[in-house]
């Protein structure tokens, strides 16, 4: 309980110090707000205009599909204002040799790695995506325990999505330069933002066991609508295997780290 209070202080700061500095240019901080929020109705947009054409899409009507769209946006609504930022930072701490100050400091190095930085603009745009998510659902009848669900079945699909994306990641120790590596992680959520229904049997398979990030939304939005626990079990396992390839791939990093400033 201590170390998870010392954490919590720590971020607390990280929190205090991105708001300090978004709200120093304020047009930035607006214009990101703005930007967000035509993300979603861009995709939310794209799916009302594929059901103009059709009834169904694979076994989902209208209200399903969007639901998932909407829980895929509650998702990256988190992941952009929580985790995104801190991956282009990572190759720059590798080359510069700031890696050598954050390593040692007597907190996790993970942690201050892929959570110092966070994006309060899109913090504030939370109310849109919830909504959307609660008004599809209600169009489902979800009962009871699975709006309660609901909430944690989100930050599953985050916790997953961001350990596909830190264990990619990892591969900066060698690469250095982070631009094509994280241009690859962002095609990675593109692919998450569809049902993995839509893809073609090589491409579900190795989107949902060798980079699973289909399973972000597919496996806790089938749960929701069907029951069907086969997908989460999928994703808790495929979590614990992520952890324990990032701590493999993290030390095998550290041993071939070179210092930059030294």
């Amino acid at each position: 309980m201590k170390t998870l209070k010392r954490y919590g202080a720590i971020y607390r700061e990280f929190v205090n110090n991105c708001f300090a500095a978004a709200l120093t240019y304020r047009l930035h901080f607006i214009l990101l707000i703005v930007m967000d929020l035509i993300f979603y109705f861009t995709i939310l947009g794209s799916v009302e205009f594929l059901f103009q054409h059709l009834d169904k899409i694979g076994p989902w009507g209208r209200t399903e599909f969007m639901f998932f769209m909407s829980f895929m946006i509650a998702v990256e609504h988190l992941h952009m204002t929580f985790i995104s930022e801190n991956f282009w930072e990572f190759s720059y701490d590798i080359r510069t040799g700031r890696l050598d100050f954050i390593l040692l400091k007597p907190v996790g190095a993970l942690f201050i790695i892929f959570f110092r930085s966070m994006r309060p603009g899109t913090l504030l745009n939370g109310f849109f995506p919830w909504a959307y998510l609660i008004y599809f659902g209600s169009q489902l009848h979800l009962n009871a325990l699975q709006w309660l669900a609901l909430p944690l079945l989100v930050l599953l699909g985050l916790a997953l999505l961001t350990s596909v994306e830190i264990l990619i990641s990892m591969s900066m120790f060698w690469i250095v330069e982070s631009m094509g590596v994280n241009f690859f992680r962002m095609q990675l959520q593109q692919v998450a933002r569809w049902p993995d229904f839509v893809y073609q049997y090589f491409a579900q398979k190795f989107f949902s066991y060798l980079v699973p990030v289909l399973l972000v939304g597919s496996a806790p939005v089938s749960f929701l609508i069907t029951g069907d626990w086969t997908g989460l079990s999928k994703m808790l396992g495929l979590l614990v295997i992520c952890w324990g390839l990032i701590g493999f791939f993290w030390r095998k990093g550290l041993a071939s780290y070179e210092s930059a400033s030294s």
